[in-house]
């Protein structure tokens, strides 16, 4: 597939990207070379390939969601940090509305 520089003016414009004339027919060599390589890729047999995230098996690695009842490493505090708080209902922080 062929870009001329009235089609990278184009999407330049839809981009909201300013450009000039020199830019667009800079850019537009290198947008067919970049449409020519996914038009390559559109012949690749994949058919049986399942499809992946990445190229080595990973596993995420998670902890328990516990919350520790000592002060200092940040539980069974709720009552101190909402006496801190100019406004609280149900244990939460109110924020005044922000959206009208």
């Amino acid at each position: 597939m062929s870009v001329d520089t009235a089609t990278v003016k184009k999407v330049a414009a839809l981009a909201r990207i300013a450009i000039t004339d020199e830019d667009a027919a800079r850019l537009a060599p290198e947008l067919s070379n970049i449409l020519g390589w996914i038009e390559q890729l559109e012949g690749v047999d994949t058919a049986g390939i399942e499809p992946m995230t990445a190229v080595i098996p990973n596993q995420l690695r998670l902890r328990e969601d516990v919350t520790d009842a000592d002060p200092l490493t940040g539980g069974g505090i709720r009552d101190a940090l909402m006496a801190n708080a100019p406004q609280a209902e149900h244990g939460f922080f109110t924020v005044p509305k922000v959206i009208e």
